[in-house]
């Protein structure tokens, strides 16, 4: 089944030096661009992280430090990616928790601004999970009847993702081909922030989603413990995080 598409979508991958949205980097990128009329391009760049790559990141994806000391830095392909990616929804696999909150991270640094709140996202092992609860060469087997060839490569997650995806709507008749449908179908949490620390509650009131104020709305920490704010910005928190905070800081503070 083909998407049925009000956007463009993008598909994208990351390889990177390891797991942590805060200080972890990029090292390969693969993108996949479906257009409305269901054309496709892919993009692939090598990435310097600017930082050693772990020999444990290494084993997983293939990409050491030799391979990609003479590959552009994030900041020097940033424009050209968010060129390549404006007014597009975007896909990925686990890209709710892990990719899309790593790269806005790199955007941030790179000082390029890269708008994410008009976008719907898919995650398509969210889909996955809830309905089966499987890893993506396991989803590849399962919906596309294949091996998943040169896993933990950029490229080559990123076109099984969309297969799987594609496959998911032919499987599931209660699966909608919307992508607003299915953005908020592959969604646990209504986040604020791409990291989950800040979600909206019942009342869409936003609220931390993590710690001793789990529940609580934000402005009303911020009003009773000031003091957390300054110790959320100089912690070990994504940078988009703390750029919500702040809005939210700046918010309360212009309607006193």
């Amino acid at each position: 089944m083909q998407l049925n598409l009000k956007n463009p979508i993008v598909f994208f991958d990351l390889e990177t030096t390891g797991v942590n949205v805060a200080t972890d980097r990029i090292v390969e990128i693969a993108i996949l661009k479906v257009h409305i009329n269901g054309s496709e391009e892919v993009k692939t760049y090598r990435v310097n992280p600017e930082m050693p790559i772990p020999r444990s990141s290494s084993l997983i994806h293939g990409i050491y430090d030799e391979d990609v000391k003479d590959a552009p830095v994030f900041k020097t392909i940033a424009k050209e990616l968010a060129r390549f990616m404006e007014g597009c929804d975007i896909g990925g696999y686990n890209s709710n928790k892990f990719d899309i909150p790593l790269i806005a991270e790199e955007f941030i640094r790179a000082d390029v601004d890269f708008e994410m709140r008009k976008r719907h996202f898919i995650d398509v092992q969210t889909i996955f999970h809830k309905m089966e609860k499987r890893t993506l060469e396991a989803a590849y087997k399962f919906y596309c009847g294949k091996e998943l060839k040169d896993a933990h490569s950029a490229e080559a997650d990123t076109r099984a993702t969309f297969e799987v995806l594609k496959a998911q709507l032919d499987h599931y008749e209660e699966l909608k081909n919307d992508v607003a449908f299915l953005s908020e179908f592959s969604s646990f949490n209504r986040n604020v922030d791409l990291a989950g620390r800040i979600v909206f509650n019942d009342k869409d009131e936003e609220v931390f989603n993590f710690g001793k104020y789990r529940g609580v709305k934000v402005t009303d920490v911020l009003e009773k413990d000031p003091g957390y704010y300054g110790w959320m910005m100089n912690g070990d928190f994504p940078l988009y995080t703390k750029k919500v905070l702040t809005n939210i800081k700046l918010r309360q503070f212009n309607q006193k």
